[in-house]
C-alpha cells in the first residue's frame, strides 16, 4: 500500500478548487503559482485521475474533482479543528465544545452568546458536527444526541425532549387545508436519515397509518429538513428543541396539538481534558440554560401518553 499524498498537495487542490485559480490559491497559501500547479499535478498523478480541466485563463473541476472535494474538505476541517483545540488546551481560559450542528444553530449559539457577554475573558471554541467525530476527543464538553437505550455513560441529559409535527402555515389555510390528521397523508413526509422512527411514533399518536403515505423526502440534516418544511416542501417530525426557533418565528406551525415523548435526547459529557474552574463555569451555565429552555410541563391535551422516556 502506497503512503498517502503530502498534506500540502491536498491543501493546494482544495484552495485552487475554491478559487478556481492557481494564482489566488498561491496568494492565500503563500506559495508560488508554479508550486500550486505542481502540487495539483502531483496529486493527479497519485490518483491517476485528472482533477481540473485547464483552460488558458480559467480552471474547471472535472467530475472526479467535484466528487473528491466534499470528503477532502471534511477531512481538512477535522485536522484544523483538532489543531486549534490542542492549541486552545494550553490557553487556560479557552473551552472547547463539540455539539451537533443542528442544536448549535438552534439553541447552543444563543446560550454561548449570552455567556460570552457576561464572561468576555473566557474564549469558547464551538465545533458543530453532523455525526459523532473523533475530533470530540479533544473537546472539554461533548453534546451528543442519543436514543434512550444508548445514552453515553456518565452523561447528563439536558432536557426531556418531545416530538412535534410541523408544516408551513399555508398548509392550514383554505378549504383544502389540514383539518384532520388523515390529511397529513396527502403531503410529502420529510424525514432525517436515522430518525425515521420519529414519523412512525407521530403517526401512531395521530392514529393514522404510516404505510399509507408514499410521498417522501429525506436528508441527513434536521436543519435541512426544517428548511424544506418552512419552504412548503411537506411536513416534518422532529424534536421540539430544534423546532422551537422555527415556531417562534412563525415559519412552521403545529397542525394538530399532539406531541410525543422523544426517544432521542441530548446529553452533555465532559472530555478527557479539564481546566478546572473555567470549565465548571461554562458547564453550570449550559445546564442552567437547558433547564429553562424546555418547558417542563405541557397541557395534558397536548401530550400523547404512548411512551415517556
Amino acid at each position: 500500500m502506497k503512503p498517502p499524498p503530502p498534506l500540502n498537495y491536498i491543501r493546494s487542490f482544495e484552495c485552487a478548487a475554491r478559487h478556481l485559480s492557481f494564482t489566488e490559491a498561491a496568494n492565500e497559501l503563500g506559495y508560488t503559482q508554479a508550486a500550486i500547479s505542481n502540487h495539483v499535478r502531483a496529486l493527479e498523478q497519485y490518483l491517476g485521475r485528472q482533477l481540473f480541466l485547464r483552460y488558458p485563463r480559467s480552471l474547471e473541476l472535472t467530475e472526479i474533482g467535484e466528487a473528491f472535494l466534499p470528503t477532502l474538505r471534511q477531512g481538512l476541517s477535522q485536522i484544523d479543528f483538532a489543531t486549534e483545540s490542542v492549541l486552545a488546551a494550553v490557553r487556560n481560559k479557552t473551552v472547547v465544545i463539540s455539539c451537533p450542528t443542528s442544536l448549535a444553530e438552534n439553541w447552543l449559539a444563543r446560550c454561548i452568546a449570552s455567556f460570552s457577554k457576561q464572561n468576555p475573558e473566557i474564549e469558547v471554541l464551538l465545533h458543530g458536527t453532523i455525526w459523532e467525530e473523533r475530533a470530540e476527543q479533544v473537546a472539554d464538553f461533548i453534546i451528543t444526541i442519543r436514543r434512550y437505550d444508548n445514552r453515553p455513560e456518565g452523561a447528563l441529559q439536558l432536557w426531556k425532549d418531545r416530538l412535534v409535527l410541523l408544516c408551513a402555515p399555508h398548509f392550514l389555510e383554505g378549504p383544502d387545508g389540514f383539518k384532520v390528521p388523515q390529511h397529513v397523508l396527502e403531503a410529502n413526509w420529510i424525514s432525517v436519515h436515522g430518525r425515521q422512527e420519529q414519523w412512525q411514533r407521530m403517526a401512531a399518536a395521530l392514529r393514522i397509518d404510516a404505510a399509507a403515505n408514499d410521498k417522501r423526502l429525506s436528508t441527513n440534516s434536521t436543519n435541512i429538513a426544517l428548511e424544506l418544511a418552512a419552504n412548503g416542501a411537506g411536513c416534518v417530525v422532529t424534536t421540539l428543541s430544534l423546532a422551537r426557533t422555527y415556531m417562534e418565528r412563525g415559519l412552521l406551525v403545529e397542525p394538530f396539538e399532539t406531541q410525543v415523548a422523544s426517544p432521542w435526547n441530548y446529553y452533555l459529557s465532559e472530555g478527557q481534558t479539564s481546566k478546572g474552574a473555567v470549565v465548571k463555569r461554562v458547564r453550570e451555565w449550559i445546564l442552567s440554560e437547558a433547564q429553562t429552555f424546555m418547558p417542563a410541563v405541557l397541557p395534558t391535551s397536548q401530550i400523547d401518553p404512548i411512551v415517556d422516556f
